[in-house]
């Protein structure tokens, strides 16, 4: 093939392709890799991690139970008491995270007051990792991000956890947690 041949044909090619673009395909909007994707967002010592569970408020742990596990098939942990946090808990195995699922733990569980205003329970809170929350405290603590305790806490994986107050987390009560 001669260079003027492949010239028309890339030619004929390129017009093609451009009156195919004009018909029906939509304008797609690629993510530039060029910069930074946090343009004009300081950088922090800490950063977020995955999302570890969705956590359930339940009035009834063993029915619950019985639905992620005998009715829709997960695998699920035995039930744990965390006195500390006032609560039982049992994990939802998901594959790409858990879903937790909460039931009070004596009288001044924050879970009992929960399920008081929400009779057949509902989402409590999520749980996100972060890989350094010492730093991620300070941090939100100058960003006046409000903590529901003063230190943070051993959580159900044996790991510390601090709960963000959800009027300033856009009414959702977040929990982080040390990857």
């Amino acid at each position: 093939m001669t260079a003027k041949m492949a010239s028309s044909l890339l030619k004929v090619a390129v017009t093609g392709l451009s009156r195919c673009a004009r018909l029906s395909v939509p304008t797609v909007r690629a993510l530039s890799l060029t910069g930074p994707v946090s343009q004009g967002v300081p950088q922090s010592l800490w950063k977020l991690g995955r999302l570890n569970h969705v956590a359930i408020a339940v009035p009834d742990l063993e029915r619950a139970t019985a639905l992620y596990r005998d009715v829709l098939g997960a695998q699920v942990s035995a039930t744990v008491p965390l006195p500390e946090h006032g609560v039982y808990t049992v994990f939802v195995e998901l594959g790409n995270t858990k879903l937790e699922l909460l039931h009070p733990l004596g009288e001044k569980s924050p879970i009992a007051g929960f399920l008081q205003k929400n009779k057949a329970g509902g989402m409590h809170h999520i749980c996100i990792e972060v890989d350094d929350i010492n730093a991620a405290i300070v941090d939100l603590k100058e960003k006046k991000i409000r903590l529901l305790s003063p230190e943070p806490r051993i959580g159900a994986h044996g790991k510390p956890v601090m709960f963000l107050h959800p009027k300033d987390c856009d009414g959702v009560l977040v929990e982080i947690e040390q990857a």
